[in-house]
């Protein structure tokens, strides 16, 4: 925004207040300015082409605007690798400066492959694109807050019953007893402990083994579940009866299935919902203890 812009709000404003208030309007208006409207025109009585070059989770939310916009025709996804992202400095990142590289790429894969509406999933190589769903970040939307998979319908004008599952994997019988965690190191309410979990036998952690060995100083009769690629993570979760997560990859995985399952909400970064009768989030000690409780015992 320029001099003379700020100088003609200063002289609309009543005072300090509805100047800021008008300068935040103003960078909005500016920055949707800037977007170049996507074509609104979906294809039809073919397989549409998608592509997305965004972290895990974010594609996996972004699975409900695909199958609304193929209306529920089988279509193909093509991955981006390595662009760079925009982590806050304070969060560690497993990937580190990108949001999809090679190995998440094979680790995410077969997951998607195995779903009867993906005709194929490869990384981007000049392939023809109908549909580029990165254009949904250049729109001024607030990313740290409402839900991811609707941010979708904002720029592309659909909807999905996001009460209904978009994954569907073959759950591990072995997991039906368990509580599985998966609690990466962005996202944690600073509030919450989850030592409440000792009283549980069975409780699994599936993520990165650095996140486990630091769950594991408050859970000390938590176990390590390894995973060959997220196709078995999708199992395991689809097999354990509670899953408990935070803002991370595998409560995307937890929300597409509709399993039995807690969020962890982190009060600075709303962004993840939950949708249907299986699914609580919590932000305070007590209720998360309570929500425990109450949705293992009643499985």
């Amino acid at each position: 925004m320029n001099i003379f812009r700020k100088l003609s709000l200063k002289a609309k404003a009543k005072d300090s207040a509805e100047y800021r208030f008008l300068k935040h309007t103003q960078k909005y208006l500016d920055k949707l300015s800037a977007v170049e409207t996507p074509s609104l025109d979906f294809p039809a009585g073919r397989a549409v082409h998608f592509k997305h070059s965004g972290n895990a989770g974010d594609i996996i939310y972004a699975i409900p605007a695909m199958k609304a916009i193929a209306k529920e025709n089988p279509f193909n996804l093509y991955l981006n690798l390595n662009r760079p992202a925009d982590y806050a400095k304070h969060f560690k990142h497993p990937l580190g400066n990108v949001t999809l590289n090679q190995k998440m790429f094979d680790m995410l894969s077969p997951l998607l492959t195995s779903q009867e509406y993906i005709t194929e999933c490869a990384v981007r190589n000049g392939q023809h694109i109908d549909v580029d769903l990165d254009v949904m970040r250049d729109y001024p939307l607030l990313l740290d807050r409402g839900n991811i998979a609707r941010w979708y319908f904002l720029v592309f004008p659909v909807t999905y019953d996001l009460n209904k599952s978009w994954l569907k994997v073959e759950a591990d019988s072995d997991m039906r007893n368990a509580i599985v965690l998966a609690r990466s190191q962005r996202y944690r309410a600073p509030n919450i402990r989850y030592k409440v979990l000792k009283r549980y036998p069975d409780v699994y952690f599936v993520g990165i083994k650095e996140e486990y060995l630091e769950m594991k100083k408050e859970i000390p009769n938590l176990k390590y579940r390894p995973v060959r690629d997220f196709l078995e993570l999708a199992s395991v979760i689809a097999g354990s009866r509670l899953f408990i997560g935070n803002q991370s990859f595998p409560f995307s995985i937890a929300e597409a299935l509709k399993v039995n399952r807690l969020l962890e909400v982190y009060f600075e970064c709303p962004n993840v919902t939950v949708y249907g009768d299986r699914g609580f989030d919590f932000s305070f000690q007590p209720q998360f203890e309570k929500l425990v409780k109450m949705r293992y015992e009643m499985e």
